[in-house]
């Protein structure tokens, strides 16, 4: 059944619609304002158009009805479904056709051969959707027209399907050239971001670089002004230095230990190792000394009673707290910095120097007195401290401290004072070196049996090893080839030379085989100990060829104006292999006083000669060589500094009043001939007296045995050990400890002492 729509109704209808929408007919549009008028009447009779054909036209609600083929993208306009569906829906047909024509543009852009239109369905969605104001539908949509969706959809998706459609070669060339204009222009980006981030790191670099040389010349010309005001205050010291030691004066003591920091760094407990030399307040034995300890650790009240009750018995006062009053004669004093650099070895001298709140209270405390400082081992902080306080130093510069405070530097004091050295060389920096050094050394002396390697920053013989030649398989041939040239041809170069070469070829594995570490706790392996030995440099020499060494230390000051004052003398204690120095027996029984005297003369010349003023330290060691039955004496180590030794000396004088007199070398303790049973004891200033370090790991002591003779001294020390090798055994039987090496020296030591001496004799030794 069909209805016919009357003409006149529609005009109706649209001058309705327009009298609705634009009620006053008396205005005036322009031009583009009338045009957007007309599209929207246009628009509103289409929906008008739908509306009365679902009301009047029943056949069309029916589904499939209207379907036409699209090939290659072109409709056939002669087709009969396609005649059909124009017919039918020609009061329309003017969308219908913009959709067709989307439709079939999207077809032949991705050449797809055959679609089948459901023109129902088109009607449907121009119906639904709000095409008439979009003008165009999305490609999802357009393909959801198809019957045969699915497989236009498949070959849609292939890559690079939308190229072989039409336009599809221009639209290949403009990809084409998109991606390459894009790869040129992100190519040349990447280039200019890699030149500005090159450009910007080589700004700042050099701008790091050049407030680096600034700091760095700020520092320097710093540096520069305190080595000058110490060369100042030390020409002053010199010139006073007869009225100050006879005069009251105040004595700074800072126990640092100045090393390089890798070697601060490998060392366990440096602040204990540090405060070894807390003994030095004994310099208030003399009444015009004031005493100011710098200490590196903080004190537990036990140790400071101690060293107060001490002190105190022997005649001096104390003071522990912050203000010293003028009664009071030592005070020790701990850096603030402490607290703030646990973990970072740094020498004591550095401490105080990032430490204000100590040193105002220094400066309060010498504030018009003469004050002068004793340092360690020198480091460049020891001349911002004095210049920070305004005194001198007793002591050399850094620089020198550091160049002539080694062993290698120590063979060359010892040179230079035409004193006999241990064949060897100083200096070793290289592997080769090292190698080629030995192989010398061994062709050339080649009855030395045991050769030792020290490496050059070091105190009390803890960083060195030994190697034996008897571990090499051609010694034995060497010594053949000895004997068979004879002592005169054997030092021709052409004779040594086979003989090197084959110790070159076996002493690396040698040295990995059969070297010992005089110290197994600090140093696991001989790589680990070549590799610190390399990197500070170090000494190869002999060890004394005879199976009985004695080892004397001799401490001297040598003072400011020129005078020489040798303090303390003593044969040293040494571990279990001769090395690692671990106490000293007072006075020295093993060298004639008169040649002593004169190798320390030598010595103190050639000392002052390299500009070397304050405390030093002189190791000899003395053997008989059985070629000629004579005692020899060779200088092996020299130390630059206020030493170990020394300081428990000051302690053992301040314990028993005694004096040691260098005219006779004897240590000489005044005794009263009455004394009341109370006083008893003390006075007989015989016994044993304790030197403690540390409040907390309490890892290390120091004990000083002090008799009539060496074999009474020899018997308390015996005892001593004992009974505290019982009390700690527990706690310390899985750590390295000394105690078998202290046991071993005194049983040694009874053995051949006869208790016939007239002289007091005390032995002091670290008790680890």
């Amino acid at each position: 059944m069909s209805a016919v729509i009357k003409p006149s109704l529609l005009r109706m209808s649209a001058q309705h619609n327009i009298m609705s929408l634009q009620p006053r007919l008396e205005l005036h549009f322009s031009k583009k304002e009338s045009e957007l008028i007309f599209e929207y009447i246009r628009r509103h009779c289409t929906l008008y158009l739908f509306a009365l054909q679902d009301q009047s036209v029943d056949a069309y609600t029916s589904t499939n009805m209207f379907p036409f083929t699209v090939v290659k993208g072109q409709i056939d306009p002669m087709a009969k479904d396609f005649i059909c569906f124009k017919e039918k829906f020609s009061w329309c047909w003017s969308n219908v056709v913009e959709v067709l024509d989307d439709l079939t543009k999207l077809l032949r852009e991705f050449a797809v051969p055959l679609a089948k239109v459901d023109g129902e369905y088109l009607i449907e969605l121009l119906r639904e959707s709000d095409y008439c104001w979009r003008k165009t539908l999305p490609k999802a949509t357009l393909f959801s027209l198809l019957e045969n969706k699915g497989e236009v959809l498949e070959l849609v998706s292939r890559p690079g399907q939308r190229y072989r459609g039409e336009g599809g070669r221009d639209l290949a060339a403009t990809r084409i050239q998109t991606c390459w204009r894009r790869y040129l222009t992100r190519t040349s980006y990447l280039c200019y971001h890699r030149r500005k981030m090159a450009a910007e790191l080589i700004s700042l670099s050099y701008l790091f670089h050049y407030q680096k040389c600034q700091v760095k010349k700020t520092l320097q010309a710093k540096r520069f002004r305190q080595l000058i005001n110490y060369r100042r205050r030390a020409e002053r010291l010199a010139e006073n230095w007869k009225h100050i030691r006879s005069s009251k004066r105040t004595i700074i003591h800072i126990p640092s230990l100045g090393f390089s920091q890798s070697w601060r760094l490998s060392t366990r407990k440096y602040d204990i190792l540090q405060n070894i030399q807390i003994t030095r307040l004994c310099d208030i034995r003399d009444e015009n000394v004031e005493v100011i300890y710098i200490c590196p650790m903080h004190l537990g009240e036990d140790i400071l009673q101690y060293y107060d009750n001490f002190l105190r018995r022997n005649g001096a006062d104390s003071s522990t707290n912050q203000d010293l009053p003028c009664n009071k004669r030592f005070l020790i004093l701990t850096p603030e910095a402490v607290d703030h650099f646990p973990t970072r070895n740094m020498c004591l001298s550095t401490l105080l120097k990032y430490s204000p709140g100590t040193l105002k209270q220094i400066k309060r405390q010498i504030q018009g007195k003469q004050a002068y400082i004793v340092g360690g081992v020198g480091h460049e902080d020891d001349l911002e401290v004095a210049d920070e306080l305004r005194v001198p130093i007793l002591g050399p510069e850094p620089a020198v401290s550091q160049l002539h405070g080694t062993k290698s530097g120590g063979r060359r004091i010892f040179s230079e004072a035409g004193l006999e050295i241990p064949p060897g060389k100083g200096d070793v920096y290289a592997l080769n070196q090292l190698y080629e050094t030995l192989a010398e050394l061994i062709a050339q002396n080649i009855h030395i049996q045991r050769w030792l390697f020290k490496i050059n920053v070091q105190r009390g013989g803890r960083d060195a090893a030994y190697c034996d030649v008897c571990h090499l398989g051609c010694y034995s041939w060497a010594l053949q080839r000895y004997q068979y040239f004879g002592s005169d041809l054997w030092h021709s170069t052409w004779v040594q030379e086979t003989v090197m070469m084959k110790y070159l070829e076996e002493i690396p594995e040698w040295l990995i085989y059969y070297t010992i570490l005089a110290k197994s706790s600090r140093f696991q392996s001989w790589s680990e100990f070549l590799k610190i030995f390399l990197r500070q440099g170090g000494v190869v020499e002999a060890y004394p060829p005879s199976e009985n060494v004695t080892y004397v230390t001799v401490d001297m000051l040598l003072e400011p104006n020129g005078e020489v004052t040798i303090l303390s003398w003593g044969d040293q204690l040494h571990g279990c292999c001769h090395l690692d120095i671990v106490g000293s027996i007072i006075p020295k029984t093993s060298v004639h006083l008169e040649t002593l005297h004169s190798i320390c003369m030598r010595v103190a010349h050639a000392c002052k000669q390299n500009y070397i003023i304050g405390y030093v330290s002189v190791g000899l060691a003395t053997f008989v060589d059985h070629s000629t039955m004579k005692q020899k004496i060779w200088g092996i180590d020299l130390d630059i500094g206020f030493s170990d030794h020394l300081a428990m000396t000051q302690m053992l004088l301040m314990a028993t009043g005694g004096t040691l007199n260098w005219r006779t070398g004897c240590f000489e303790v005044p005794v009263k001939e009455k004394c009341s049973e109370q006083e008893g004891a003390a006075k007989e200033n015989q016994g044993t007296v304790f030197a403690l370090y540390d409040s907390y790991d309490r890892c290390t002591i120091g004990m000083i045995a002090v008799s009539e003779d060496l074999q009474g001294a020899l018997v308390t020390f015996a005892q001593n050990l004992s009974v505290i090798h019982q009390e700690i055994l527990s706690s310390k039987k899985e750590e390295e400890t000394n105690f078998e090496v202290l046991f071993l020296f005194v049983k040694e030591k009874k053995s051949y002492i006869s208790p016939t001496s007239q002289f007091f004799t005390s032995l002091w030794c670290f008790i680890t």
